[in-house]
């Protein structure tokens, strides 16, 4: 197996939940970029899975991670996956990338769906696109019962976080950042002339910020479906230019944001026409601003990874509550804990119960021929009943404290079960 791997004492038996990815910890933007998948790349990424006879797979790919998540033999298979759907070699993911396993996987998602592990601390917005990446993998029935469940727990702790702690207290995300980065370098901004290029996620975010805290009535909105970039503009009362005119656009700006999705840079300094100082904010993994725009004297290039350490004071107050965000999180993980543990022993039971059913009907049916005037339905729903408390009895032993080790398997040899759990 490939290192690094963290391990876990209590995996599920032959398929555990793994996890592998890389984020901005290890990996710079332009790394991270090579490992970037667009919406269309993760259809086809799942749909590969799928043929590779995995059952159950999400993938979250953001600014700041690419990271997969899945119920497979070994995370090989999911970083053999990543690599042959991106630009990057296997050598470059293997050089940064992590992977873990079992609990250790489930404590990295619910660290990741809860903002602690964000660039910015407290980001919430991850906890919408893990969402909404799950919510992929079940429309095309490639998420399981206890994937369903992981992250419905994952969602259910980044809510109580939100409302318990103030670990998302002040403004966040990055496109926050990028709106307190030109307030905190850009004299008179409200008089400034700003663009933003592309109306996506961080695009939508970054306007309404742009719009709360400048009040700037100059604020230009440029995108390669103008239907997108007229929708929002509907909102806040803003322009919206032809994606034809952007080198126009760019020359009458200021501020120039960009925050389009493209595989491969949109801003170069070909369409820079420039008779004045121009600030430009890449927010896009993979970069869209190349990096030729720098040879432009007028022009200051700022990429999202300079952009964190501006809500440093912010920051130290959520880190604060880093310690109730941890309690709160472990409480739900052992919740979810209790859940698999008590649902390893379904197979088992269920086995049972239609064990005892066949034995219920081969009865009745002999008695019915046996017996002048036998009520079945009368004798029926007392057998089901009797089966009912037979199985629970069985249930609640398996799924007490106290329960030998073998007593499953003694279930199995005793009533003659089949092996339902292989």
């Amino acid at each position: 197996m490939r290192d690094p791997v963290s391990k876990s004492s209590n995996l599920l038996k032959d398929k555990p939940f793994t996890v592998v990815g890389l984020n901005y910890k290890k990996a710079d933007a332009q790394l991270r970029g090579l490992f970037s998948l667009s919406p269309t790349t993760q259809q086809q990424l799942l749909k590969d899975a799928a043929n590779r006879g995995i059952k159950s797979l999400s993938i979250l790919s953001t600014c700041n991670r690419t990271e997969l998540y899945g119920r497979v033999s070994s995370p090989d298979a999911l970083i053999d996956l990543v690599c042959s759907h991106t630009k990057g070699s296997t050598n470059e993911f293997m050089s940064v990338c992590y992977s873990h396993v079992g609990h250790e996987a489930v404590s990295h998602l619910f660290t990741v769906g809860t903002g602690l592990d964000s660039q910015i601390l407290g980001d919430f917005e991850i906890i919408s696109q893990l969402r909404n990446s799950f919510r992929i993998s079940k429309s095309i029935k490639l998420l399981d019962s206890y994937m369903e469940r992981l992250i419905n727990e994952v969602i259910k702790a980044s809510k109580r976080i939100k409302n318990e702690t103030e670990i998302s207290s002040g403004a966040t995300s990055v496109s926050f950042a990028a709106v307190q980065y030109i307030l905190a370098r850009v004299p008179y901004v409200s008089n400034k002339n700003i663009l933003l290029f592309g109306t996506g996620e961080i695009g939508r975010n970054t306007c309404e910020n742009l719009v709360k805290h400048t009040q700037n009535e100059h604020i230009v909105l440029i995108n390669r479906t103008k239907e997108k970039a007229q929708k929002i503009a509907g909102k806040f009362n803003l322009l919206v230019r032809d994606y034809a005119n952007i080198q126009q656009e760019i020359s009458k700006a200021d501020i120039l944001i960009v925050a389009t999705g493209a595989q491969n840079p949109t801003v170069e300094n070909a369409i820079l026409h420039l008779n004045k100082p121009l600030l430009i904010l890449d927010l896009s993994i993979p970069k869209n601003v190349a990096n030729d725009v720098e040879q432009n004297s007028l022009v200051h290039l700022v990429h999202l990874d300079q952009l964190s350490s501006i809500t440093d004071h912010t920051l130290a107050h959520r880190a604060s509550h880093i310690p109730k965000a941890k309690k709160i999180i472990k409480t739900i993980e052992n919740e979810f804990f209790a859940w698999v543990e008590k649902r390893k022993h379904a197979p088992t039971i269920k086995a049972l119960k239609e064990k005892l059913t066949a034995l219920k009907e081969n009865e009745l049916a002999y008695q019915r021929k046996k017996i002048d005037g036998f009520n079945e339905e009368q004798a029926a729903i007392i057998s089901d009943r009797i089966i009912q408390k037979i199985t629970t009895q069985f249930a609640n032993h398996l799924h007490s404290d106290a329960a030998p080790a073998e007593s499953k398997q003694l279930i199995h040899q005793v009533f003659n079960l089949d092996d339902a759990e292989s």
